[in-house]
């Protein structure tokens, strides 16, 4: 019974963790300490490195001695991250923060879908994983909506306000993820600890195993378009004159969306050929990029929020698909090599993505993304499509 508790525990550690009340105004934040976009951009490229580099050792850290250590350890590193935001400033010190929120990413990636797998595994409730995993990015979803409500009407009163506030909050996720039980099943067949075992986990997900080296391109097609429309969103905002109170409430109306359509992502699931309708997903994804560079006014708010729908049905289908195809001793390493490729293209994309927006236009960007995301996404669809 306390292992059915699990899934109550990862919705309720998921709220905390995404009531992301500084997402809102996080750019403005960073410009009000004399950072440029670009320099924006490159603060996110140092977060997807580092997130990149901790990625697969803490996936296997997870594999090895548990998913309960590793959350635990996730949700401390993101609270000192935070907490060097709230006291120090500067390019430098906040690129330090970003390292150690990276660092948290990295720890929580892979561990928290692998520890709900696995419960429901050792509970005889595999089938209803796609449905609890996008329970539980709805419900992160619904909580930064919530969150960023509150972020937009806490930065009229200073913009610092919405720091401090959720670096309060991540405080309040470290008892939370204390209280995880460890799935069992996880033991019975033991990955040994060599750097060679790490390589042959590599070798199985991206050389051996055609569908799940297809399914992490995807992803990572997919990772860079909502990762870049995450960051772009505010200083898109700011462009077509939409002004600060009004922030928040757009970034809740984003969020809320995607939970909406993540809620419901199983029912696509069900679909036959769900590799053929990933290229329908790219496909709607490219022209919603395509679309927006087009119209840089309040009507492009149409298309961002396109994407945010898209990305509420892309995540819980794709993570599913990747733990259909690999197995428990595996399964935290693996989806931390899917998150490792998403967070090194982007660590790639970012700083390139910010410099064409600062000095040419955010248009040029979003066609920009148009044409990286287009072409691994399709390819990776198209061959995945072959396969099924």
């Amino acid at each position: 019974m306390q292992l059915r508790h699990n899934i109550l525990k990862m919705y309720l550690l998921k709220a905390v963790l995404w009531f992301m009340v500084a997402m809102p105004i996080i750019v403005l934040f960073f410009q009000e300490h004399g950072l440029t976009l670009t320099e924006v951009m490159v603060l996110q490229a140092i977060y997807s490195l580092s997130v990149a580099l901790f990625e697969i050792p803490s996936g296997y850290i997870a594999d090895i001695f548990g998913r309960k250590q590793t959350i635990v350890f996730s949700t401390i590193f993101s609270f000192i991250g935070y907490l060097v935001f709230s006291f120090y400033g500067g390019f430098y010190a906040f690129a330090i923060a970003q390292i150690l929120v990276g660092i948290g990413g990295s720890l929580m990636s892979g561990s928290d879908s692998a520890l709900i797998y696995d419960t429901l595994l050792e509970t005889d409730s595999k089938t209803s994983y796609t449905k609890i995993e996008g329970r539980n990015y709805a419900i992160g979803n619904f909580s930064e909506a919530t969150a960023g409500i509150l972020g937009g009407f806490l930065a009229v009163g200073s913009i610092y306000l919405p720091i401090y506030v959720q670096t309060g909050i991540l405080f309040l996720s470290i008892p939370i993820a204390l209280t995880l039980v460890e799935p069992s099943m996880r033991k019975e067949d033991k990955l040994d600890r060599s750097l060679k075992a790490i390589l042959e986990v590599v070798k199985f997900a991206m050389i051996d195993h055609a569908k799940l080296r297809w399914l992490i391109v995807y992803s990572s097609a997919m990772g860079v378009a909502t990762l870049s429309m995450a960051w772009f969103a505010q200083p898109f905002f700011e462009e077509v004159g939409v002004p600060l109170a009004y922030f928040g409430i757009l970034w809740a109306g984003l969020n809320f969306s995607a939970g909406l359509t993540s809620f419901n992502a199983h029912q696509f699931d069900k679909k036959e050929n769900n590799y053929k309708m990933l290229i329908y997903l790219s496909l709607a994804m490219v022209t919603s990029f395509l679309l927006l560079g087009f119209n840089n006014s309040l009507f492009g708010l149409i298309f961002i929020l396109i994407i945010y729908l898209l990305r509420g049905i892309v995540t819980p289908i794709l993570r599913n698909a990747i733990n259909e195809n690999t197995t428990s001793n595996k399964r935290a390493t693996v989806l931390s090599i899917r998150s490792f490729i998403i967070r090194m293209s982007f660590a790639v994309c970012a700083p390139i993505l910010g410099y064409i927006a600062e000095n040419y236009s955010i248009a040029n960007s979003f066609y920009m993304l148009a044409v990286i995301v287009g072409l691994f996404s399709l390819l990776a669809s198209f061959r995945l499509s072959a396969l099924e």
